[in-house]
């Protein structure tokens, strides 16, 4: 009796640890999805990514290249749309996507290439750097903040 029970046991925490790795790779697939949509959004000119997906509340800063947007609205309207029109193209990489989860809480790291031309002048900009992006659960959702 004593083997089943610890058997049983085992068997119940395999369940439980094989229940949590599939729980976290849904998280890890949402927090990758997200990060796919922002960068449709930045390369596209597309602030719909960045309302569904980027937490707002008075105070929000959001940093960059940098430069920072106060709240929301600042980032989507005066920065992610705007660049639509002012460049020829914009190309943006992540790769090397690390995701660490806690909880309710997760964070992804990304080495970053942005590579782009500005239509008034003609210049282009090849570069590379490091993102990090900050995300909560909310109500099942990924929210990056």
């Amino acid at each position: 009796m004593t083997k089943y029970i610890a058997i049983t046991m085992l068997s119940m925490l395999a369940f439980f640890a094989n229940a949590h790795d599939k729980s976290r790779m849904n998280d890890e697939k949402q927090i990758t999805h997200i990060i796919h949509q922002i960068k449709y959004g930045w390369e596209n000119g597309d602030g719909k990514p960045f309302r569904k997906y980027f937490l707002d509340f008075k105070g929000a800063r959001f940093f960059e290249s940098g430069g920072q947007n106060v709240g929301l609205n600042d980032l989507v309207e005066h920065h992610v749309e705007p660049e639509k029109d002012a460049l020829v193209f914009l190309n943006l990489d992540f790769s090397n996507i690390q995701i660490h989860i806690e909880n309710e809480f997760a964070w992804a790291l990304a080495d970053t290439a942005v590579k782009g031309e500005v239509r008034k002048s003609g210049k282009t900009f090849n570069k590379t750097g490091f993102q990090t992006f900050l995300l909560k659960k909310v109500d099942g959702d990924g929210v990056v903040s």
